[in-house]
């Protein structure tokens, strides 16, 4: 293939070179931003005022005089529903997906979204079958 007929920012792979024009503008874009950053953080650090007192280390808790410990040991059901928001709102963001294209995807989209409905359904039976939805105290051994 002659060199001559391609233009000089793609090269004989077909993908463009480093030197393209449009990464050259995008280096000095963030060249400048980081160089901005730097700068207004050391004038805030040099010539911002610190005095620390006892009262400005304090935790401030939204105007409330601070009580107690802040670290407070969460129960294990916290955490269960904060998995299981995760699980179900990553699985309705696939189906909704899904519901978008489904013309598209035809038979075999279709066929491919009761898999992935089947495992989900599946690992929630064998987590209730674990004890994993029960929440309270257990009268069971495990």
């Amino acid at each position: 293939m002659n060199n001559t007929t391609m233009p000089a920012a793609v090269s004989d792979l077909g993908g463009f070179a480093p030197w393209h024009p449009g990464f050259r503008e995008m280096g000095v874009y963030c060249l400048i931003i980081l160089t901005l950053i730097l700068l207004l953080l050391f004038l805030t650090r040099w010539l911002g005022e610190r005095k620390p007192t006892r009262v400005k280390l304090e935790p401030y808790e939204c105007g409330m005089i601070p009580a107690g410990d802040a670290r407070f040991a969460y129960p294990a059901p916290f955490y269960l529903v904060a998995i299981f928001f995760l699980v179900f709102d990553v699985e309705g963001a696939f189906i909704f997906s899904w519901s978008i294209a489904f013309e598209r995807l035809g038979w075999q989209g279709w066929l491919q979204i009761c898999f992935f409905i089947g495992i989900l359904l599946a690992s929630l039976l064998y987590l209730w079958k674990k004890g994993g939805l029960e929440w309270g105290r257990s009268t069971r051994t495990r």
